[in-house]
């Protein structure tokens, strides 16, 4: 009789591949991880899992004319752009300040540069494109500028931990997103000049504010428009996109400012609005580039029976 191989809880298997990750990838020669990520991306692309699958579903709304051919291309691209944001930030501990200092090329960078020196306080809200991680890093290094940053709760916990003690390392201040205390920290630390990073195209809460987004309603978070009440900071969207060079672009959109008449719901609503409206103008020009492999939209999340998939 086979001896019986012991059960691997799923949650401690992930937290062991991602310790690989970050202990073996960034040993690699750049061409060379280069190469295992695309062939990564073809691979998972290939096999249709959900998470692709649910990508062609919220490109398809990014692009409604896009034929089925070029939706699979595009979703082609958003694997292979997904994992080239993971294979970087593998290597990102690696990089010399050099090589992140010309890794990525903001354009309009006035209107953040511009905001620190007003000492207001300002908030970099961000979809998920591109590599936040490696903007981020870009910052502290470039600018010579910390901030602070929420980060989703992940299971399991040690590999929360290895984010946070990742993004940490990388100069990042990082605080729970639940908890119930990242807000006082995130205004407080505005209101003293500081700097925010969210990432706020997807709502974790029950909280998020209704907006119509390319032209179908979901929710995106409140707190980046609450923030910018409360504490009078400046709420900057940002947009990242790849090309075919080594280098990451971005865009640093002009400030959302607040409206002069309304309640403080009614300008956080018209505020979380004119956010998303930023957001899908970088998507749009660089839809292969966002990383939405989970439902978004309310109809999506309306049509998911209880007990099935959650991508």
């Amino acid at each position: 009789m086979s001896p019986r191989l012991p059960r691997i809880d799923t949650g401690t298997l992930t937290d062991a591949l991602y310790g690989l990750g970050w202990s073996t990838v960034k040993r690699l020669p750049e061409a060379v991880a280069v190469r295992l990520g695309r062939q990564i991306a073809d691979t998972a692309w290939k096999r249709r899992g959900k998470g692709v699958r649910r990508l062609e579903t919220n490109l398809a709304r990014v692009v409604p004319d896009a034929s089925p051919q070029r939706l699979a291309e595009l979703s082609r691209a958003g694997m292979r752009s997904y994992m080239r944001y993971w294979m970087e930030s593998f290597r990102l501990p690696a990089w010399s300040k050099d090589r992140i200092r010309n890794g990525f090329v903001p354009e309009d960078v006035h209107h953040l540069t511009d905001g620190l020196q007003s000492d207001r306080g300002v908030i970099l809200a961000l979809p998920h494109m591109g590599n936040y991680d490696l903007a981020g890093v870009w910052v502290t290094t470039k600018l010579n500028t910390p901030f602070t940053t929420v980060a989703e709760r992940l299971k399991p916990e040690s590999l929360y931990d290895r984010f946070v003690a990742y993004r940490e390392g990388l100069g990042m201040e990082v605080l729970p997103h639940t908890g119930g205390a990242a807000f006082g920290t995130l205004a407080h630390r505005l209101r003293a000049g500081g700097l925010v990073c969210l990432v706020a195209d997807r709502d974790l809460s029950s909280s998020g504010i209704p907006v119509k987004f390319f032209g179908e309603e979901t929710k995106m978070p409140a707190g980046p428009a609450m923030l910018a009440l409360q504490t009078g900071a400046m709420l900057l969207p940002v947009t990242l996109w790849y090309d075919d060079t080594p280098v990451m672009r971005g865009r640093v959109h002009p400030e959302i400012e607040v409206p002069e008449t309304g309640t403080r719901a009614e300008k956080a609503a018209q505020m979380t609005q004119a956010l998303a409206d930023a957001f899908a103008s970088g998507i749009a020009d660089h839809p292969e580039d966002w990383h939405m492999l989970q439902r978004l939209w309310l109809a999506d999340l309306e049509a998911r029976e209880p007990g099935t998939e959650t991508a």
